[in-house]
């Protein structure tokens, strides 16, 4: 997201208005994973300003409205679907791969529904991705036939990790979730690229020394995917949003590290005191 109030001043400079905050969140970070259009559905002017707020290395990733992919069966919201993406063809080229998150009532008895939406999905026009929730989805059978069928036809797979939510519970460390509204789930966690892309989000802990060593095992593999050619999309949620633009920064740093030929982040150009976040 970008539309936070709590970053000011920090992550956004003192002074900043709402109306400022997706042109500066730009001025940082090159991609976002649109959760707006997943409880609402925008219209063409909202798209509009978007684009113009935003510069056209910038990437949207935005979710499929909770409407169509939360309510039953994907094929008969097609159509709607379909008309939601048109809209938001009027990003040009910030339009980034769509993300397709299924609740986790959606298990492998709709995989012919899922399979039929994902052939039928314009993918010329826009990449698609895919979260799946429900636990059969993980297992053996079932998640083979899933990546399968996401290698065919060239979508990828939302990569969630949210080990260090629950990690730690039963030694009796506080829950990091204790006061969020919103709990994510506990999956599995994948390592699998079934397409040129791939869009992972990490769940960070707001302790950041607890975060470090499942960003030292992920860092290896962003290497190795980025080597062979493959475009990571990296999103970094916190439980606490007041920090997650210094984890995602302390990620991507690490990353950079290990990888020297990442590109900077465009925060880097940022003057001080706006580039400088004291939160640990």
């Amino acid at each position: 997201m970008w539309a936070f109030k709590a970053w000011v001043g920090d992550f956004y400079p003192a002074g900043a208005k709402s109306g400022d905050f997706l042109r500066l969140y730009g001025d940082r970070f090159t991609t976002v994973e649109g959760n707006t259009t997943f409880y609402s559905i925008p219209d063409a002017a909202t798209v509009d300003r978007w684009a113009d707020q935003t510069p056209d290395t910038f990437r949207f990733c935005p979710k499929i409205p909770r409407l169509y992919s939360h309510s039953g069966a994907l094929m008969p919201h097609f159509e709607q679907t379909l008309a939601f993406l048109q809209t938001l063809q009027r990003l040009g080229p910030r339009l980034g791969p769509m993300f397709l998150q299924l609740p986790p009532s959606y298990g492998p008895d709709r995989f012919t529904d899922l399979r039929d939406f994902l052939t039928a999905w314009p993918r010329e026009v826009a990449p698609i991705s895919v979260e799946v929730r429900h636990l059969a989805w993980f297992e053996k059978l079932h998640a083979h036939r899933l990546n399968d069928t996401l290698r065919q036809l060239g979508v990828g797979r939302v990569l969630l990790d949210t080990r260090t939510m629950y990690d730690g519970q039963e030694d009796g460390l506080p829950d990091p979730q204790l006061t969020s509204e919103r709990r994510k789930p506990k999956v599995p966690l994948q390592h699998i690229t079934t397409a040129d892309f791939t869009l992972v989000r990490y769940i960070s802990h707001p302790d950041l020394n607890f975060n470090e060593p499942y960003i030292l095992q992920w860092v290896p593999r962003l290497v190795e995917w980025l080597r062979q050619g493959q475009t990571v999309y990296l999103f970094i949620h916190c439980p606490d949003e007041a920090r997650s633009p210094a984890l995602a920064r302390y990620f991507y740093e690490t990353l950079k590290g290990a990888y020297p030929d990442l590109p900077t982040l465009p925060w880097d150009s940022v003057k001080p005191p706006d580039a400088q976040l004291s939160l640990f």
